[in-house]
């Protein structure tokens, strides 16, 4: 069973990038299984993995994409790097990143899922403000995060939902395709993983 985050409090650190595709994919092929993750950066580093302006900006980008991809199983990093269609990387990934921040699976299932279900597929920004709020109402950390932080949350998470093929360009929640295989792997990692896709869990 992988890591998936339902544990108290969040994790709001997605706030540069979107999925991270090209840059996840060669870490989780960097990756020797068994290594400390903390080895594995240091490689990537050195090799010069993300081509990012600045160093600390490489760093933390890099210890995002860790972040997700150590929630994957083994068997999903394979997939993910030896297997995978471009369209299924980006579903794993989402996969990774819904597991890594609890705020985003959150969304995925509370308000894509059922928006999803009563077949209101148009998701403007104010979705995105509505959640937040009523989650930082009984979270200090959420409700410390200034609203120029917020603005960037949102911009980045509706980037990563995009790019997962969740939304549509002009803002519509769509059904994503999966695979067997694909489906399979991401039960086999969380029995409720396919929650993450809107009515994934449904056919």
């Amino acid at each position: 069973m992988v890591s998936v985050a339902r544990n108290p409090g969040y994790l709001m650190s997605f706030s540069t990038g979107g999925l991270l595709i090209n840059e996840s994919v060669e870490l989780a092929r960097l990756h020797r299984e068994g290594e400390a993750w903390d080895l594995t950066l240091a490689r990537a580093m050195q090799d010069g993995l993300a081509s990012l302006p600045k160093a600390a900006s490489n760093r933390r980008t890099l210890r995002e994409i860790r972040n997700r991809i150590a929630c994957l199983s083994a068997a999903e990093r394979e997939f993910l790097t030896d297997l995978a269609d471009r369209q299924e990387q980006h579903a794993l990934l989402w996969v990774a990143a819904c597991r890594a921040y609890r705020f985003v699976r959150e969304f995925a299932v509370e308000v894509l899922g059922e928006r999803y279900l009563s077949w209101r597929l148009d998701l403007g920004q104010q979705a995105f403000e509505v959640q937040f709020a009523a989650k930082a109402e009984w979270d200090e950390g959420l409700a410390a995060i200034s609203p120029s932080t917020r603005r960037k949350l949102g911009q980045v998470l509706y980037r990563m939902m995009r790019e997962a093929g969740l939304l549509s360009a002009d803002g519509r929640i769509q059904t994503v395709y999966l695979s067997p295989r694909l489906k399979s792997l991401i039960v086999e990692g969380d029995p409720d993983g396919l929650e993450v896709f809107p009515g994934g869990d449904t056919g």
